[in-house]
């Protein structure tokens, strides 16, 4: 995050508890609920932490989509429930999705999952007018819902094509991902689990399914098992050459 932004600290700490109304208008019919489970305002998060996560893509098998199962049923998007009727499926949310790579050279094919990279130096941050694109002191990028206008420049300048835009009404949101038509979103590592010292819920729906593809944690503290395993191992950022330094690290690529 560049060092001469600066933005009212009130709303960087959107998603992070500073929020105390129960409930928020941000334009006719978009009524957005606050985060529940935030930390407190009084324990704002610093930059002791960055949090990241380790993709192994020895141990994501192809087909299976526990981790995105559990993204849709933890922040209530997609899915047979979702509320998004009459949006394509290009135009639907889609928070974390699985893709396929294949090296050309040799022939060797890769299942991983796909989201917001939780960038030191978010683009999307760069190009947004208002603010509401933002990093986290901890590494935690987010979108203020609050003061986002929908100008979907995040969405142009995202090089993982991470954020979607919500198009259509929606209803029986969860209190912990606050959506709005007309506003955007993407990944949020579960940042009102993570708050609460519960790690994502995709990390624990793959640990469920005995496989443990991702690893989540802090990767300033050198006894974190992130910490040892991106020291020992041959990592990956997608796009590093971008020089954006992601939080979402890829093991086997």
């Amino acid at each position: 995050m560049s060092e001469n932004r600066t933005t009212d600290n009130g709303r960087r700490q959107f998603l992070g508890g500073a929020l105390a109304l129960g409930g928020i208008t941000v334009a006719p019919g978009v009524f957005l609920m606050n985060v529940a489970g935030a930390k407190p305002a009084h324990e704002a998060v610093t930059s002791d932490v960055r949090w990241g996560l380790l993709v192994d893509t020895t141990k994501c098998a192809d087909g299976c989509d526990a981790c995105v199962r559990a993204c849709q049923a933890e922040n209530g998007w997609g899915g047979p429930d979702s509320n998004e009727v009459r949006s394509s499926d290009d135009q639907k949310a889609q928070w974390i999705r699985k893709v396929h790579l294949r090296n050309k050279q040799t022939g060797s094919t890769h299942s991983l999952p796909l989201m917001c990279q939780h960038c030191e130096h978010p683009p999307c941050e760069d190009v947004c007018p208002t603010g509401a694109s933002f990093r986290r002191a901890d590494g935690i990028v987010l979108v203020d819902k609050h003061i986002c206008i929908g100008c979907r420049y995040c969405m142009m300048a995202c090089p993982y094509k991470a954020r979607s835009f919500i198009h259509e009404d929606l209803h029986g949101q969860k209190v912990n991902a606050p959506r709005g038509k007309g506003t955007v979103e993407s990944c949020t590592l579960c940042v009102h689990r993570v708050d609460n010292d519960r790690e994502p819920a995709c990390v624990e729906a793959c640990a469920a399914e005995g496989r443990r593809a991702l690893i989540f944690g802090d990767m300033k503290d050198p006894g974190s098992e992130i910490s040892q395993r991106l020291k020992r191992l041959g990592v990956r950022q997608l796009r590093a050459d971008l020089g954006l330094n992601p939080g979402v690290h890829y093991e086997g690529v």
